[in-house]
């Protein structure tokens, strides 16, 4: 046997227990992406949903989201921030971050970062946008992961 044919083997043994390892998490914890049941996570309430009172605005967009589980980790991680009301939707990957105070770009992306995804970019506004304003995924926002 060469070395190409026991690498192969190799390779394929290992996709074949990481197969097996993912079919046991889902089956123990729930099918999510995350291994998690959608009742463990809890949302972080923000009291004060009044749009009004949050004069400063951001999107944010994220990468590595695949399922409700993953939206929500990222909302509780930015919704735990002082004086800040975000939601977040994995169908466009976007993040909307309200702030009653003028909020610092590192403070979004470590709490984004400490969820565990990554955060391509944010754009800043001093206003929050108008009520018909679609929230699209940005184009040119170059991939960051964290831990990089």
């Amino acid at each position: 046997m060469n070395g190409i044919s026991l690498a192969i083997l190799i390779l394929i043994a290992f996709l074949i227990c990481y197969a097996v390892f993912r079919s046991v998490r889902r089956l123990k914890n729930g099918n999510t992406c995350c291994g998690e049941r959608p009742e463990d996570i809890k949302r972080i309430n923000v009291k004060d949903k009044n749009k009004a009172h949050y004069p400063f605005f951001a999107k944010a967009s994220i990468t590595g989201m695949t399922c409700n589980n993953c939206a929500i980790k990222v909302e509780n991680a930015l919704n735990g921030l002082d004086g800040v009301w975000a939601t977040v939707r994995v169908d466009t990957q976007m993040a909307v971050v309200r702030a009653k105070q003028p909020i610092k770009e590192s403070l979004v992306r470590d709490a984004i970062h400490r969820a565990g995804y990554g955060v391509c970019c944010i754009k800043y506004s001093l206003s929050r946008p108008q009520p018909k304003q679609k929230v699209n995924q940005e184009p040119s926002c170059k991939n960051e992961y964290p831990n990089q």
